[in-house]
């Protein structure tokens, strides 16, 4: 997952048939960023959820604000396709929610201005954050919210630490920018990005949570199958010959053996939670 071209393509494909374990792989997080949309979310108008994935985010906005004006954009069809699905017993109680296939800037752009900016981490993947935030800020409302969730470093998330460990390696410390799950975690980097482009601060809360990867009768089978299918591991799982696959399979299975209570798994992971308010044009 290193570009945001990547989700209109295979990987899109794979979340879109993972997307129940990838969903409850953020429920504890999930939770943290929908009271914080909630806490700044307007009765009426329109909001934008960037990244909108399966739809998790936009349904429990128009939850909290049913008189709301929802509008997902994601750049993979599949995951679309469940998000319409998921919403459609919501349609017709007052505010609209729907979703647009395509890239989040532009959809802004065409489609504003809207009174709050919603995601949950699906900002990392922008080409050039500031060019980005800076379109947003000018398809925003006067004093319109921006509400985001992305990923801390690398070294805070299990899930990463661990199939690092299973492959045998990391990635190599990137020098500048390049979009990918920690792209953002550079608080101060992100900060600077955020202002530079218009939007004043209002807050920046790093929020350690579990991430569950395993649940059942045989959790650690199903954390390993996970992933196998999602994550670093995967990309590494992918390009490996059957008998390295194996071998990564079974230090994943090992690892994860150490993290199970009960019938689930759970890593530690931690992302931060940013919200931002546009600024004088």
């Amino acid at each position: 997952m290193t570009s945001g071209l990547d989700w209109s393509g295979r990987v899109g494909d794979v979340w879109a048939e993972q997307w129940r374990r990838t969903e409850r792989s953020f429920t504890h997080l999930t939770a943290h960023l929908d009271a914080a949309i909630a806490a700044v979310a307007p009765r009426r108008g329109r909001a934008l959820d960037i990244g909108c994935g399966v739809g998790s985010t936009g349904l429990a906005l128009r939850a909290a604000r049913p008189e709301l004006e929802v509008v997902g954009v994601d750049l993979s069809p599949e995951m679309l396709a469940l998000a319409g699905t998921r919403a459609a017993d919501v349609e017709g109680r007052g505010g609209a929610l729907r979703f647009v296939c395509g890239d989040a800037v532009s959809v802004a752009a065409s489609e504003g201005p809207f009174d709050l900016f919603v995601s949950r981490h699906g900002v990392m993947f922008f080409p050039d954050p500031v060019a980005a935030f800076t379109s947003l800020r000018a398809a925003a409302s006067p004093g319109a919210a921006l509400v985001f969730s992305c990923f801390d470093e690398r070294a805070r998330n299990g899930f990463a630490t661990l199939a690092d460990e299973a492959v045998g390696h990391s990635p190599a410390p990137v020098a500048g920018y390049e979009p990918g799950p920690f792209a953002f975690a550079d608080s101060h980097r992100v900060g600077a990005w955020l202002e530079q482009a218009g939007w004043a601060l209002e807050a920046a809360a790093r929020v350690d949570f579990e991430y569950v990867v395993g649940q059942g009768a045989t959790p650690v089978e199903d954390a390993v199958d996970f992933l196998s299918r999602i994550g670093p591991a995967a990309r590494a799982m992918a390009a490996a010959a059957p008998d390295e696959r194996a071998r990564i399979a079974a230090a994943l299975r090992e690892g994860l053996s150490h993290h199970r209570t009960g019938d689930q798994v759970a890593l530690p992971a931690s992302a931060w939670i940013w919200r931002v308010r546009a600024g004088a044009a």
